[in-house]
């Protein structure tokens, strides 16, 4: 069965709330890199509501979803993508409690998850997962769209 991965893109004070993996030991290719906040949804949860929950598991923020910007399909991970432009309600960024900060075994391959906020102009720079995705975000970010 095909996996659904839900993620969300957060303008936040001048730049846009990113995921820092590092010291990924499950993959063999790349051990550190960029990714937006998300998961997989769980069983019966709209894809928005699986958004909001894994922002706030993550971020420790609660969100807004705006509307759905990007999706695509990953056949090397069998999964489908969606990602959605978020609105920072409120919170504290940073105070995520999910699964992946709480030492649990499932994680234990996955490396450090360090939520950071990184300005618009150093995302072109990065190295961002999906690549598909990162190529339309910073296209976007070009023209404007996220003011």
């Amino acid at each position: 069965m095909e996996r659904i991965r839900v993620a969300g893109i957060i303008k936040i004070e001048n730049g846009f709330a990113l995921m820092h993996r590092k010291n990924v030991k499950k993959r063999k290719d790349i051990q550190e890199y960029y990714t937006f906040p998300g998961g997989g949804l769980e069983e019966g949860e709209s894809l928005e509501e699986g958004v909001i929950r894994e922002i706030k598991e993550e971020f420790g923020i609660n969100v807004k979803v705006i509307k759905k910007l990007y999706e695509m399909e990953s056949k090397k991970f069998n999964q489908k993508e969606y990602f959605f432009l978020c609105e920072y309600i409120d919170g504290k960024f940073g105070t995520g409690d999910g699964p992946e900060f709480n030492h649990d075994p499932k994680y234990a391959d996955s490396g450090d998850y360090l939520p950071e906020i990184i300005n618009k102009e150093d995302i072109e720079n990065l190295l961002l997962l999906p690549p598909e995705i990162k190529e339309k975000f910073v296209n976007d970010i070009k023209r404007g769209f996220y003011r």
